[in-house]
């Protein structure tokens, strides 16, 4: 029994020693692996560097030659890239690399005169570069609307310690773009604090000066006409309701926030209501919003004349309504669960209804697709200036179509979130015999087209 034992004790030692020479031998080869890999990073590195430097001189010497997007794409790969190559490099614990060669002399530049308060920068080359493309490119609106918009903004901006032309440009690129502030910090030749503070002191200027575009109360007859046009007698506007994503969890991890919005025949901005949170329903939004208040309370929205039909029925001044509103004697909402698919009339209400609240999609699409910024996820901690921003870009929008620029392709299709649960309250009896006059009125036009 002892001498098997022990057989077995030598056995055990023998393995234990083959184990360990294969494992000394796989660690020594392993570290010769990881040193010849270490090796040829080494050598790589200063390769990589000198790649980064090159892409951060050409981005200096080229920027006015590439569009927005472009020099933007480029600056942020640069910025990781040498985020990389510093990790790298500390893993490595290597010394650091050596920092970047100073960016040749850029050519062809005109030198800045003594009063330009911020020489040098980006967008002083950019004035001297005098471009109409430029213009459009890099702000989404040509010089004169700028030059006009900078006179309606300027006795706004007097506070600011950047001048007026400099505060605007810089939120209308960050606006136009999405860029973020470190971006417009550098292309303007101030901070990121002072950018920070410029482009809201901006936002709140346009929202101060151009609210008279929102023109519900002040030019409701051309918005009467504009609808007549397509066979709605009276009607003053189409509302529906948009979701911005946020970032965070301040509203959760899918939260947003609410915007309802009215629009003309043209698709230009009446009223919006901007900030309501994920939580809400959007009845309850439209009940607290300014326009139900215009409307139920001070009566200084929709209070001109009836229209009277030629059936002898008379059509109040109304909007159109999505699905998710009540139905009001002013908000026509679509027939649904009580309609009846053989019913013209009812068919034909909801024909026009649809091509009505494509007017809302097609409005929010185009400002997401001219002001970038609204197109991505709200991400910064100040959550209660992100309403005043999007109020910011539907009056630019609305300024814009003054100005007789183009705001997008009118064949342009949008996407939109997903269609809010249809309101399921009450039915409103007067809005119901409104609405049916409407409708019957719908159907006698489609039978004579």
């Amino acid at each position: 029994m002892a001498t098997a034992g022990r057989k077995r004790g030598r056995k055990r030692k023998k393995k234990m020693k083959t184990m360990t020479k294969k494992i000394t031998k796989l660690t020594k080869k392993f570290k010769a692996t990881l040193q010849l890999r270490h090796q040829h990073c080494t050598k790589l590195i200063p390769h990589l560097i000198a790649a980064i430097s090159s892409a951060h001189s050409f981005l200096l010497r080229h920027d006015l030659h590439l569009l927005p997007h472009q020099s933007l794409s480029l600056e942020s790969l640069i910025s990781s890239s040498s985020s990389s190559i510093s990790n790298i490099v500390s893993l490595l614990s290597l010394p650091p690399p050596p920092p970047r060669a100073a960016a040749p002399p850029r050519a062809a530049v005109t030198s800045p005169s003594d009063d330009d308060p911020l020489p040098g920068c980006w967008f002083q080359r950019f004035l001297i570069a005098d471009s109409d493309t430029l213009w459009a490119e890099t702000f989404n609106l040509t010089e004169p609307s700028f030059t006009l918009l900078l006179r309606l903004l300027t006795p706004s901006l007097s506070s600011l310690s950047v001048p007026p032309n400099y505060a605007l440009a810089l939120t209308l690129y960050r606006l136009a773009h999405g860029a973020s502030f470190s971006a417009v910090s550098r292309r303007f030749g101030i901070d990121s604090p002072t950018a920070c503070r410029v482009f809201y002191t901006v936002c709140k200027a346009i929202t101060e000066n151009l609210g008279h575009l929102f023109e519900l109360k002040s030019d409701i007859n051309r918005v009467i006409v504009g609808f007549g046009w397509i066979s709605l007698p009276n009607c003053c506007g189409v509302l529906g309701i948009e979701k911005f994503e946020l970032g965070g969890d301040l509203l959760g991890e899918n939260g947003f926030l609410i915007v309802q919005a009215l629009v003309d025949s043209e698709g230009r901005f009446l009223d919006v209501s901007a900030g309501w949170p994920s939580t809400m329903r959007p009845e309850t939004v439209l009940r607290k919003s300014k326009l139900y208040l215009g409307v139920e309370e001070s009566k200084e929205y929709l209070n001109g004349s009836s229209f009277e039909l030629n059936d002898g029925n008379s059509i109040p001044q109304y909007i159109l309504g999505d699905s998710c509103f009540p139905l009001l004697p002013w908000v026509l909402t679509p027939y649904r669960g009580e309609s009846n698919e053989e019913d013209g009339a009812e068919m034909a209400f909801n024909s026009v209804h649809r091509r009505g609240m494509q007017l809302v999609g097609t409005a929010f699409g185009r400002v997401r697709e001219k002001w970038k910024l609204l197109a991505r996820k709200w991400n910064e901690q100040c959550i209660e200036a992100f309403p005043f921003v999007i109020v910011t870009c539907c009056l630019l929008y609305n300024f814009l179509i003054k100005c007789s620029e183009a705001v997008t392709d009118e064949t342009e299709e949008y996407p939109r979130f997903e269609e809010f649960p249809v309101f399921d309250g009450e039915v409103d009896e007067s809005g119901k015999k409104i609405r049916d006059a409407l409708a019957s009125h719908l159907f006698r036009v489609s039978q004579r087209e």
